[in-house]
């Protein structure tokens, strides 16, 4: 049934505005849609996240939240209107002080901080904590944002826009290159640009973790629902019905057919008219459910007589890595001291702020995707697959992505919405409800973990077993790399000379386990690095001090027989901590001294990270040209998720190439027009598309000088459409428009691929599987409520080791925002299906949960990076959960086993061993 409309005149931005919707439309709809102020964002549609925050006559409110009727005769402020033709003040603190990352939740924090500045022009920091409580974010960690507000005052001249010398790029801060339209509201996400003639499109989904399903009369019941233009089921996909990130596992239908595997897995899709779409309600669909038994936990699939969930996949097993080094059970037998525990950690919830979102066309014969992404070729190789094309008929164009952390790698949507449009010959739309974005996309693997670890009487490791199964839920998506990292890093970035560790994929009917930053990586930290506080008191050796013995070092061995020749930089790191450990120590003991009700307590734990694939071809391409008009044109397909690599692959290029940023014009991700420059995952793109760059900028300054016959010492420089190349006192100039251009309108061109030397692993994981590690340590500081189970985090002091902090506001930003989301981990989020699919039963940690972070950047260059550069995305991450575990052990004398580390289980813990006394 259409809803009446009603003519609704009000303000925005200081203009009269007059729109016919119905009168409990939402705000946020209304300014999106028939306005077309998309700036405000819709990641929740329940008041949870934040991002559609706008002013009414003043006040914050959550536009998703009030009906358009409410706001007849009032004065609405979006983001749009807060920069009056010049940015504000706050607009200009959030770029100086890189407080937007993906961008997707920053509209919102700049008005909330707006209404928030105009009562108050210099907050305190717990007042713009409060003033900022209600808006989300993913990226950042907040404390860039809290800064941003706390300093706007001091930007009332704009921002710095100068840029850095020539040659100087690497190693400086400038503003992110495409961070003016993230402060604006111009920036476009997936849901931001949708054509006004485009079909709208719903996903009917499994409401059951395991079911067989039966269509009734769907084109009657089209026919009854005035507007719907089709529905679509797995009969109508052209191509093979079957996707997945590795090939050779590949096992996930884009639309199911005759039985669910999950919560969640898309069934069928309607499109029709928007208006028809946002009316319809679909507990009338014509399909019959028949709900069939159910596991979801690997201890059950793993069990005798399980029912299997793929049929050629045994005992539920999708695959399983392993590494073996040395003697481990023997080492184990001789050691002086050895330590054992089991940890279990939960699915977590990858929640960024923007929910899928994305719209496909037909462009003569050639399919075009529009839509969030972190992998834009791989999107689309599978939607080709899918739909029947050849790869070439099938262009992705990546907008903006809002938040990424792994789950937008795989494909969600592109398929779904390209089989619309190649059906209907019309544009298809589709934005995911926040709920069944959480229900349908990848998450965290959850894992069941035990090890031992042994150590002579020196104080030295001599060996460690682990085994841990990892949930991966009903389809493959990355599970497989996750059984394979596993084994390689379990041990930690420290010598262990005798090895033994697997990794198990366990299928079950739970949410698919997928790539979320570390793959798996920080699961298994949570045990070796427990264990290695455990085998400290043992051996009565302070902490850090053990650690620091054990770290790698320039030529050591890995657990994979990798020998590292330079570039380790752990042990600087954790050397660089003990100070700040010992003042934490000394603070600690004092607290406690005096109170009883709360503990404080310290912990510490390191990571290492292997950047990119896994023994694996991990190849990025570059093109970089000079045009006619005298602009360095930077053709950089690796998606910019937030981390930052339209701005730091283009500071590696202008150096390498000898030219200035101002110089520089990007033709971001698109896979007509750039080259692949790989997925946006593994910490891999500063290292190897970074390297790719500094490859094509050097080669491109090698055909500039060759042209000019000049040598090496010489210096180029644009002037307008003239290039000048001067080397000693003679100067050559030449006019850019009298040459050759090709038909991207460049006249000098290189393009470079760069590909991670690595080598296969044997049958006991012997090998190298990265080219290139970073490594980090960090301590978390905190209090414990004895009586209430409740953490208070006081500080988190973080160093990492970068190879060469290319920008090191953005290397802070990586940090802060990781150590936010393995606060998350640590305690509390857990995502649980069917109960925890949305933002307010699922919690991630609010502006009010990140205590001060301290950044210490250590530079141990690794001589395969770009500059010496390495990786950091994962690596922050890492160590966080296990240094507050840690912690919270040392404040109360118990180890959470289960994680997160909530309340409840802490009061249990510290319970248990009360009733032991």
């Amino acid at each position: 049934m259409t809803m009446e409309r009603t003519d609704i005149a009000f303000e925005v931005n200081d203009a009269a505005v007059s729109v016919s919707v119905p009168p409990v439309r939402r705000l946020s709809q209304v300014l999106r849609d028939e306005l077309r102020l998309t700036g405000t964002k819709v990641g929740c549609d329940a008041g949870d996240c934040g991002a559609c925050t706008v002013l009414v006559d003043g006040n914050p409110v959550c536009a998703c939240l009030v009906p358009t009727a409410s706001v007849s005769g009032a004065s609405v402020i979006t983001v749009e209107g807060l920069a009056n033709g010049r940015l504000s003040a706050l607009q200009a603190s959030f770029l100086e002080h890189g407080a937007a990352q993906c961008g997707i939740c920053t509209p919102g924090l700049l008005v909330a901080a707006t209404a928030l500045l105009e009562r108050n022009p210099t907050p305190s920091e717990a007042e713009t904590q409060d003033a900022l409580g209600g808006v989300l974010c993913r990226c950042t960690g907040y404390r860039k944002i809290v800064a941003a507000v706390m300093h706007a005052s001091q930007h009332m001249d704009g921002f710095d826009r100068r840029l850095p010398e020539v040659g100087r790029a690497v190693g400086a801060s400038p503003i992110r290159l495409d961070g003016v339209p993230k402060v604006t509201g111009d920036e476009k996400f997936g849901g931001d640009s949708f054509p006004d003639d485009a079909l709208s499109v719903l996903v009917v989904r499994s409401p059951y973790y395991h079911a067989g399903f039966s269509f009734g009369d769907i084109d009657a019941w089209a026919k009854e629902h005035p507007g719907i233009a089709g529905v679509f089921t797995a009969a109508d996909i052209p191509g093979k019905n079957c996707f997945g990130v590795i090939g050779p596992f590949a096992d996930q239908p884009a639309l199911a057919e005759g039985f669910a595997r999950l919560r969640g897995e898309a069934i069928a899709l309607v499109a029709g008219e928007r208006e028809a779409i946002l009316d319809l309600d679909l507990t009338d669909f014509p399909i019959a459910w028949t709900e069939l038994p159910h596991v979801l936990q690997p201890r059950e699939a793993k069990a005798d007589g399980a029912a299997l969930i793929h049929r050629h996949r045994p005992a539920n097993l999708l695959t399983s890595g392993y590494v073996e080094r040395g003697d481990p059970d023997g080492a184990l037998a001789a050691a002086a001291v050895t330590v054992s525990g089991a940890i279990e950690t939960s699915f977590v919830e990858h929640a960024y702020i923007e929910p899928e979102a994305g719209f496909a066309y037909m462009d003569g014969d050639t399919l075009v995707v529009v839509a969030c992404t972190q992998a834009p070729y791989m999107d689309r190789d599978d939607t080709a697959k899918v739909l029947g094309l050849p790869v070439e008929k099938v262009r992705i164009v990546p907008t903006a992505t809002g938040g990424g952390f792994g789950s937008k790698l795989d494909v969600s949507l592109q398929p779904l919405i390209g089989l619309v449009a190649m059906k209907t010959g019309r544009p298809a739309a589709l934005a995911y409800t926040r709920n069944e974005s959480m229900m349908s996309t990848t998450k965290r693997h959850p894992a069941e973990m035990e090890a031992t670890i042994g150590a002579d009487s020196e104080c030295r490791v001599t060996g460690m077993i682990f085994e841990g199964d990892f949930n991966t839920g009903a389809y493959a998506s990355w599970g497989p790399t996750v059984a394979n990292r596993v084994p390689v890093h379990a041990s930690g970035p420290y010598q262990t000379p005798h090895y033994r560790a697997t990794g198990r994929a366990i299928h079950t009917n739970g949410p698919i386990a997928g790539a979320f930053r570390g793959f798996g990586v920080p699961q298994a930290t949570i045990m070796q690095e427990t264990l290695y506080d455990e085998l400290a008191g043992k051996l009565g050796m302070d902490r850090l001090d053990f650690r620091l013995k054990n770290c790698l070092r320039n030529g050591c061995e890995t657990v994979t027989g990798q020998r590292l020749e330079s570039g380790v930089g752990i042990g600087e790191c954790l050397e660089l901590l003990q100070p700040h450990w010992a003042r934490a120590l000394g603070e600690a003991e004092a607290f406690n001294a005096v109170n009883t009700a709360s503990k404080r307590g310290v912990g510490v734990a390191s990571c290492w990270y292997g950047c990119g694939n896994t023994s694996l071809p991990n190849p990025s391409t570059i093109k970089v040209g000079i045009s006619a008009s005298g602009d360095v044109v930077l053709h950089q397909g690796a998606v910019d998720i937030g981390q930052g690599s339209n701005t730091v692959i283009t500071q590696i290029c202008a150096d390498a190439l000898g030219l200035p940023l101002d110089k520089f014009r990007l033709k971001s991700a698109d896979t007509a027009i750039t080259p692949d420059a790989g997925k946006t995952s593994a910490s891999r793109q500063t290292f190897v598309t970074g390297k790719a760059a500094e490859k094509a900028g050097r080669a491109l300054r090698e055909k500039i000088l060759r042209f000019a016959n000049v040598s090496d010492q010489a210096t180029i420089a644009l002037d307008g459409a003239s290039i000048s190349i001067r080397e000693g006192d003679a100067t050559r100039r030449i006019d850019l428009r009298t040459l050759k251009i090709d038909a991207d309108g460049l006249v000098f061109v290189a393009e470079e691929t760069y590909d991670p030397p690595t080598l296969p692993l044997d049958a006991k994981g012997q090998g190298k599987p990265y080219a290139v590690y970073g490594y980090g340590a960090q301590i978390a500081e905190l209090e414990v409520d004895l009586k209430l189970g409740t953490v208070k985090l006081l500080k988190i002091t973080a160093a990492h080791d970068v190879g060469k902090a290319i920008n090191p506001v953005l290397v802070e930003g990586q940090i802060e925002g990781g150590i936010a989301q393995g606060i998350g981990m640590a305690l509390m989020e857990e995502y649980i299906p069917g109960r925890t699919e949305n933002l307010h039963d699922y919690l991630i940690p609010t502006i009010g949960d990140v205590p001060p972070v301290e950044h210490i950047l250590v530079e141990v260059p690794d001589p395969e990076g770009p500059f010496g550069a390495k990786g950091l995305g994962e690596h922050v991450l890492i160590p966080t959960a296990p240094a507050i575990l840690n912690a919270i052990r040392h404040a109360t004398g118990v180890l959470v086993t289960k994680v997160p580390a909530t309340p409840s289980r802490i009061l249990a813990a510290i319970r248990e061993k009360e009733a032991r006394r």
